[in-house]
């Protein structure tokens, strides 16, 4: 039987776990599979996706920067891909793409299974609008968080965000520049990519922000988390998170999809986690 091709797309997309993940997954599941990591710059991208559909890909994921550019090649689109307006999941189904966003569940599943928290109540910033922030702030409401605060440097992607989320009394934009103004929160989530690829710099914001009860979560993992992280344990953050989890959960709600079983995330996390000084960023 020819094994089944799926793939993950980004740019850069070398350092990608997505491949060893569902290599994973297909040894639980007995299946015969192939996923490769695919450079798609994002001004080659569709073209890049039509080719990798004519030779037999039946499905991929997208990281960075092209999941909403995804999101606008696709024919269909689930309701958490739209409420997203970002797309992490492919199907090719009858000749077209199908798009999905496993974003925010993958976060959600980490959080609150893995990390066994309560997101009910919490006061949330989320820092970043792109695709990654797209993807997980519709969950963190439906999780029942509080409220949520979305800060960007550019304002207009915030603004953008929260209007797609349509919970004016629960969502809200507030400018980077005014972040010591906004009080303390229970959960602070960096959905941002300042270091995404170099592990350098550094990140900064007041500490104010954080308050006995906060939760600090990156949706970073490796080298790229650094900083964030790094703050948020200087601010005295009462747990740190990255997210390593959340990766590891967003592919077995692909895997699912594709398959129709749901892989076993605990051994390929805890095999991940023990080789986390070899990680370098994020899908």
């Amino acid at each position: 039987m020819p094994e089944a091709r799926y793939a993950v797309f980004g740019h850069p997309i070398a350092h990608s776990l997505s491949p060893r993940i569902h290599a994973a997954f297909a040894r639980q599941a007995g299946i015969a599979l192939q996923y490769t990591a695919i450079d798609a710059p994002p001004e080659d991208f569709e073209r890049i996706l039509a080719t990798f559909a004519a030779d037999g890909g039946r499905g991929g994921n997208v990281t960075m920067p092209l999941k909403e550019r995804a999101y606008a090649l696709c024919s269909t689109l689930t309701a958490r891909a739209r409420s997203a307006g970002a797309v992490n999941t492919l199907t090719w189904r009858g000749e077209q793409w199908h798009g999905d966003n496993t974003d925010g569940a993958g976060l959600v599943r980490d959080l609150t299974g893995r990390q066994g928290l309560d997101l009910r109540g919490r006061r949330t910033l989320l820092l970043g609008a792109g695709g990654a922030a797209r993807g997980v702030a519709a969950a963190l409401l439906d999780a029942g968080i509080l409220e949520l605060a979305v800060v960007n440097r550019t304002p207009a992607r915030a603004d953008a965000l929260v209007d797609a989320l349509g919970q004016p009394d629960r969502a809200y934009s507030r400018y980077w520049d005014d972040l010591s103004n906004q009080g303390d929160f229970e959960l602070i989530v960096n959905a941002t990519s300042a270091a995404r690829g170099t592990g350098a710099g550094t990140f900064n914001a007041p500490m104010t922000l954080v308050n006995s009860r906060t939760v600090a979560v990156d949706i970073n993992y490796g080298e790229a988390a650094i900083p964030f992280l790094a703050w948020a344990r200087a601010a005295r953050c009462l747990h740190v998170v990255d997210g390593l989890g959340m990766l590891v959960e967003q592919a077995a709600e692909a895997f699912e999809l594709w398959h129709g079983r749901r892989p076993d995330t605990l051994p390929v996390y805890e095999e991940l986690r023990a080789q986390q000084v070899r990680l370098v960023t994020a899908d």
